[in-house]
Order: structure tokens, then C-alpha cells, then sequence
């Protein structure tokens, strides 16, 4: 069993599990934080970021001015943002059977996977996973096209040029592997190999394995996956919270008896409570609000969104803030606003109950319906009229690199009275706020992310106890930042087995049984013995068939009846022999009784010597061996049968026949 690993990021996983003849992706998450290092995308034109100087090394030898341009100190791609997508050369991607996933942000390098590879598989994923992941896709294809750039910029990405960069540039990774964003043609393409299923369906694949999603708490229709054989178990967990949100709870009891399970995805804020930044979020845009200042939250448009909107819904009246207008800007808020509100069963018990009643599970409903709420696809056309201020609004992308957040940025920066708040974790807001500098406004980070933290994992792990952990590294020490956290890593017995990008696992356990039929008509036909009480065993003739990784034992086909001969002569045909197989041998021999026994028969010198699989005898006088092993006795006796003879029926006194 083999682990291929395909992304460095922790919580963007992408591996690819061999495992019983099967190939299997684990996820295929894109690593977005590339873009941290090119400029924005402005919607409107922006004389600022017109007006950037060229970068020229300081020697003069390199010249990249059409390339990269100084920003507020730093130096920054002028092009098409590119993402870092999952490692391509590791293993033939066209020979992957099947791709898991097991939440909406770690399905957005499907189309690079499906699409360029020759892959020709089937993709799983739940209802709710493939409708929201669409709409983040689409999003995102949305932002790209909407500012097209007409160059793109590859002369940076020469290694010998790389290592003059200024950092961060300097230090990026394989930034040749780095992708321009997929078409809208591509992402229908990847999705229509998409095929639905529910929690705890089974789905079997090639008769070798059977896998199924387990809910795992995070988002809407996110899950973890069991991969299991007859004998074997992994258990796959990826982006998974104990929390009390919106989606339904997660399974913990099916991930128990694992022989090996893959971890990813845990939160990247394990010192950062999710209530408390709920709180902070509240106060700080109260605050704001209050001094006449309009709010900026550069979010995502599904996820932690539902649960910033239901926090307001309770906060709104009792800070009175019940005039200020809230606006969802992206070009999917309304899917997304109204998806979530028709996924009832992928939802909390709380939440379903209001279904019934009927009551959208979520209040955004009401906010929309009361018009506190109001959500746009772009800030062109009806937003514009419409737009009054101070305001609070949510929009795309966290990165502040395309999207409508650019323009906001734009807009509003250079008035200490606004603030923007960060809530999603996936960015370094002082590296997403770098092309901005200086900023007038003010910048409060509140990143809320539910994922397991190291605590609730160890808790977790002790309970399902699993034989084998597979994680990335960055879970086996402690952050750079904070080097004497030994309580923000995972400290397990025995250790956690790490994985980095591009690094090949063998799983540390062997397969050893395999499950074979036996047909009705040769089972009848078999004669059991006991060799002990509860333990009977038959010997059996048979063919073994194996077909679609399943194998049955059948009777052995009796043989065609000879055709006549055409010789005028009548032979008498003889039927072939066919002699009775040898009874099978099952005990042991036991030393201290042979020795006797042997005594008895009149050998009484023998040298006893111990080995490693057992005993050797060497009976002197009659200068003959006697090998007892463990599975087989040996008797090493030259040119005299009847001695021979005499030893076997005495070694055969202790074995039982069947």
C-alpha cells in the first residue's frame, strides 16, 4: 500500500492512495496563496497601480520592468494571478480510478486533474460539495475574465533570474508548476464526471474495495471517507469540526478500527477560539459603524459567510445597527444565498427542525426579506444606484487580489474611519494588504476556523485508535513562530508518519487475508475433522477462479469422455489411476515424549541439539538425523529402510491424520 503526495499544503491536501489494484485521489485542493504575489486585478482602472515602476536589479544586469513592479516597498508580478496546482510527474494521473472529496475548497483543482491528464475515472463527492463547489469555480473563472491580461509573465520564473529576486519572489516554489486559471468550458467538463453520494453509502469499487463518505462536521456536505476491504481499513480525514455550526455533526464512531488514517486539514489557527473571533468580528464592526465608518469583510461566498450573516442576525438589534445596509457582492450570492437554504438534510438537527415548521433554517432569509440584506453579482449595474453609505459589506476574493474587494480597497483605504476584517485563515493578511500600503484604514484579523485543533484531535485519536497515522509534517513540530509550542503538534505513540510534496509512502502494513467463496455443491462435499474442540478442518480439491477481485473455489471439472477410437481393433481402454491423496499431517511432536518413546524401542543415545527452528536428534549408534520442526520432521537416514520405516510410524503416533 502506497501514499503518493501531491501538494505541500496542510490543509489543500491532494494524495493518491494505491491500495488492493486500486488508485485512488484523495482530494485535489488548489494552493491559492500563490497569488499573494502578483498585483491585484482592479475592476476599474486605477491610475495607482498604472503608474508602478518597472523592477530593475540594482547592478542593472536584469532587467524585468515589463514583468514585475515595485509596490509599497515589494516587488509583485504584473499578470494573470497563477495557482500552485497539485504535483503532475509523481505518477501517471491518467491511471487514477477514482478522485474523494471531501469538501467544496478542496475540489478546486479538479478540472486541472480531469482535464489535462488523460484521466478517465469517475470523481465522488456529495450533493451540496459538487453544487458549492461549482459556484466557488465559477466564482473564481468570473473574477479572472472579468480583468483579462493580455501578457503573461514567464521571464521571472528562470531560476538563475529567481534567485536575484527580492523576497518573497525569491523564495516561492515550484513556481513553474504555477497554472493561469481554467475556463468555465473546463470546469463543466470535470464536474459532469461527478457522481452524487449520500453519507454512509456504500459504493464498491471493482470488487476490491468499498468506500464511503462519513460526515465530517465542517461544511455543508463535507466529509471524511472509509476505504475498506474484507480485512483491511483507512480511514481518510480531511477538513473535519466538533463545533456546534450549521452542518450536521460529525461521524466519529465509524472512523474506529483503522489500520491506517490519513489526516489533513486541521485548523490553521489552533490558537484562535472560533466564538471569540465571532465576538470580536461583532464588536469591531459596531464600532466602526458607529463612528461613521463603512466595514470591508474580504470573504469567501459559502462557508463561514452563513455564519457571520446568522452572528449579525442576532447582533443587529441590540447594538442598533438595524439601519445600516449589508452587502454579499459576488457573482454567485444569490446560488449561494438560496443553496443553502434547500440542502435541509445535509444540515444540524436544529437547523432541519425549522424545515417542518416551515422556517428557512437559516435567517439570512429574513435579513433579505426585510431588506437589511441585499445581495449583487458585481458592484456594475443595480449595486451602483443603489449603493448608500456606511455599510457593511462581504465580497471576494480573501487574497485582495481580483475581485470585487479591489475596488473597496481602493475606495476606501485612505479613510482611517473604515475598517476591514479578515475572517478567512487561508491568507497572511500583511501579505494580502502588502500592494495596498500605506493604509489609512483600519485592519482587525479574526480569522474563524472550525477545524480540529490539536487538542481535539489527540482526544479523537485516543478514542478511535487508529494502528497507523499518516499527516503532513507541518503537524509533527511546532509552528516556526512559536518553537516552544510542543501542545500545537501531534504527539503520538507510535509517531504520526509524515509526508511532504512529492514524497512516496509505503504504509506500514501488510495485506495478509483474502476472502474466497466456496461454491454450494463443493462445500457439501467436504468432510471435516476436528483437531480440536470448536476447530474442525477438510481438506478440499478444488479451482480457484478469480474474477472482478472476487475469488470462488469450484469442483474440479471431471474429464471429457474420450472420443471412439476409429481403429477397427477393439482395446480395451484401461481408466486412468487415480490414486487417493495423501492424509494430511496436522500436531506437533513433542520432545521429552519421543525421547522416551524412542528408549523404549531400544535408541537410547541420542544428542539433543537446539536450532533456531527447533530440534535436531542424532541418534549416535545409528549415525541417523532426526530434524523436528515446527511445520515439518525430517529423517536423515542412510541405507537402512527398516530403521527408517520404524522412525516415521514412531513420529506418525504423535501427529493426528486427516
Amino acid at each position: 500500500m502506497k501514499l503518493y503526495c501531491l501538494s505541500g499544503h496542510p490543509t489543500l491536501p491532494c494524495n493518491v492512495l494505491k491500495f488492493k489494484s486500486t488508485t485512488i485521489m484523495l482530494d485535489c485542493g488548489l494552493d491559492t496563496t500563490s497569488v499573494l504575489n502578483f498585483l491585484p486585478l482592479p475592476l476599474v482602472h486605477s491610475p495607482r497601480l498604472s503608474k508602478l515602476p518597472g523592477w530593475i536589479s540594482k547592478d542593472g544586469t536584469v532587467n524585468l520592468e515589463k514583468e514585475l513592479k515595485e509596490c509599497a516597498g515589494r516587488v509583485f508580478v504584473d499578470s494573470q494571478p497563477e495557482f500552485c496546482v497539485p504535483e503532475r510527474e509523481l505518477l501517471d494521473l491518467s491511471t487514477i480510478d477514482v478522485i474523494l472529496i471531501s469538501n467544496y475548497h478542496c475540489m478546486m483543482a479538479l478540472p486541472y486533474i480531469t482535464e489535462h491528464t488523460g484521466f478517465t475515472g469517475t470523481v465522488y463527492a456529495t450533493e451540496p460539495t459538487l453544487q458549492i463547489g461549482r459556484l466557488l469555480m465559477e466564482e473564481l473563472v468570473n473574477f479572472m475574465e472579468r480583468v483579462p491580461k493580455a501578457q503573461s509573465a514567464t521571464c521571472w520564473k528562470n531560476k538563475e533570474i529567481q534567485r536575484t529576486l527580492p523576497g518573497p519572489l525569491k523564495d516561492a516554489v515550484d513556481v513553474w508548476t504555477w497554472k493561469r486559471c481554467y475556463s468555465m468550458q473546463e470546469v463543466n467538463s470535470a464536474l459532469s464526471r461527478v457522481q452524487l453520494v449520500g453519507y454512509s453509502q456504500k459504493v464498491e469499487l471493482f470488487g476490491a474495495v468499498q468506500i464511503s463518505p462519513l460526515s465530517s462536521g465542517y461544511s455543508l456536505g463535507s466529509s471524511n471517507w472509509i476505504i475498506q476491504s474484507h480485512h483491511e481499513k483507512v480511514s481518510y480525514v480531511s477538513g473535519s469540526s466538533l463545533l456546534t455550526t450549521h452542518p450536521q455533526p460529525m461521524d466519529q464512531s465509524s472512523l474506529k478500527n483503522s489500520d491506517v488514517l490519513i489526516l489533513t486539514g486541521l485548523t490553521q489557527m489552533p490558537t484562535a477560539n472560533p466564538d471569540g473571533m465571532l465576538g470580536e468580528f461583532c464588536s469591531n464592526l459596531a464600532m466602526t459603524i458607529r463612528a461613521g465608518g463603512n466595514v470591508l469583510v474580504p470573504c469567501y461566498s459559502s462557508g463561514v459567510i452563513y455564519d457571520l450573516l446568522e452572528c449579525l442576525y442576532q447582533f443587529i438589534e441590540s447594538a442598533n445597527l438595524g439601519t445600516t445596509p449589508f452587502y454579499f457582492i459576488s457573482p454567485v450570492a444569490n446560488s449561494s444565498l438560496e443553496f443553502s437554504q434547500i440542502f435541509a438534510e445535509w444540515l444540524c438537527h436544529n437547523k432541519q427542525s425549522k424545515v417542518y415548521l416551515p422556517e428557512p433554517p437559516f435567517p439570512h432569509a429574513e435579513l433579505i426579506q426585510t431588506n437589511k440584506l441585499k445581495h449583487y453579482p458585481s458592484i456594475h449595474g443595480d449595486f451602483s444606484s443603489e449603493f448608500r453609505q456606511p455599510c457593511v459589506v462581504f465580497t471576494g476574493h480573501p487574497s485582495l487580489r481580483f475581485g470585487d474587494v479591489v475596488h473597496f480597497m481602493e475606495l476606501w483605504g485612505k479613510s482611517s474611519l473604515n475598517t476591514i476584517i479578515f475572517t478567512e485563515p487561508d491568507f497572511s493578511y500583511l501579505d494580502a494588504l502588502a500592494p495596498y500600503q500605506p493604509l489609512a484604514m483600519k485592519c482587525v484579523y479574526c480569522p474563524i476556523d472550525t477545524r480540529l485543533n490539536f487538542h481535539q484531535v489527540s482526544k479523537l485519536l485516543k478514542e478511535v485508535q487508529p494502528l497507523h497515522v499518516v499527516c503532513p509534517e507541518q503537524y509533527t513540530q511546532p509552528p516556526l513562530t512559536q518553537s516552544h509550542r510542543s501542545d500545537l503538534m501531534l504527539e503520538l505513540q507510535p509517531p504520526p508518519m509524515p509526508y511532504r510534496r512529492c514524497s512516496v509512502l509505503n504504509l506500514p502494513f501488510r495485506r495478509r487475508y483474502e476472502r474466497v467463496y466456496i461454491m454450494p455443491e463443493l462445500a457439501s462435499s467436504l468432510v471435516p475433522s476436528e483437531i480440536k474442540p470448536g476447530i474442525s478442518v477438510a481438506t478440499v480439491s478444488a479451482v480457484l477462479h478469480s474474477k472482478d477481485n472476487k475469488h470462488t473455489l469450484q469442483s474440479v471439472p471431471k474429464p471429457p469422455p474420450l472420443p471412439p477410437s476409429k481403429k477397427r481393433k477393439r482395446v480395451i481402454e484401461e481408466p486412468p489411476v487415480v490414486l487417493a491423496p495423501k492424509p494430511l499431517l496436522s500436531g506437533a511432536v513433542p520432545l521429552e515424549a519421543f525421547l522416551a518413546t524412542l528408549q523404549k524401542h531400544g535408541i537410547s543415545e541420542v544428542k539433543v541439539e537446539e536450532t533456531a527452528d527447533g530440534h535436531i536428534l542424532h541418534l549416535q549408534a545409528e549415525d541417523t538425523l532426526i530434524q523436528l520442526e515446527e511445520d515439518g520432521t525430517h529423517i536423515v537416514c542412510d541405507n537402512n529402510e527398516p530403521l527408517r520405516t520404524t522412525l516415521r510410524d514412531l513420529v506418525l503416533r504423535f501427529l493426528q491424520k486427516l
